[in-house]
């Protein structure tokens, strides 16, 4: 018995939790659940009791719960780690990592946030096309509800930059437009207006000089 518990219930018990709270999280986020998800951990919930009963062994809870973290949030943590190498300008580092990240196939939200990145990363480089290309591809194939705004907040707003730096001014106004009605509060709004309130700064002719009298 662990804590008064059948050995066996425990993990189990883990695992509803975990996906209890991860999917209230994503619930939170506006992301909707994810099933591919909840089936992942399912699976590894019943590999590990068989384990478990079939060498007659007790799986340590801690470790379960660590194990099904790692499996689970599998992208998502190389996206953590892609993230700060690409911000430094190690692109030849993080494109790899972000790549192995779809290659572990991952759920349909989380596979847009990897391609955001992706994204991010292309345009750090001056690939301004290929950023357009990947950015694009993530708002067409958004499903209803399930990418939160905080992502697609990210994904317009970086779109927009993208655009604005290949020379589409209309779609780069459009898309921080998106943003700022999406989520006014937020970083990315601001970076929107910032960008609006400098394109239409460059725009304002330069009055006439004027001469000091004498």
């Amino acid at each position: 018995m662990i804590f008064g518990v059948d050995p066996y219930l425990i993990l189990p018990l883990i695992s509803l939790c975990f996906v209890l709270i991860f999917g209230g999280l994503s619930l939170l986020r506006h992301e909707g659940l994810s099933t591919q998800f909840a089936l992942e951990v399912l699976i590894l919930t019943g590999l590990a009791l068989l384990l478990s009963w079939g060498r007659r062994v007790i799986i340590n809870p801690i470790f379960f719960l660590i194990f099904v973290y790692l499996v689970s949030m599998r992208a998502r943590l190389l996206v953590d780690v892609a993230n700060p190498l690409s911000t430094r300008g190690k692109h030849q580092i993080a494109e790899p990592i972000l790549r192995l990240a779809l290659r572990l196939r991952p759920d349909a939200v989380t596979r847009l946030i990897v391609l955001i990145n992706y994204g991010v990363t292309y345009l750090r480089q001056g690939r301004f096309k290929e950023a357009i290309k990947v950015l694009e591809e993530v708002l067409s194939a958004k499903p209803l509800g399930t990418l939160g705004p905080k992502h697609e907040a990210a994904c317009r707003y970086n779109l927009g930059l993208a655009y604005l730096q290949a020379g589409e001014e209309r779609k780069a106004v459009g898309e921080f437009n998106e943003v700022i009605d999406l989520m006014p509060d937020s970083l990315y709004a601001v970076g929107a207006r910032t960008a609006l309130r400098k394109r239409k700064e460059a725009k304002i002719p330069a009055g006439p000089s004027q001469k000091e009298n004498g």
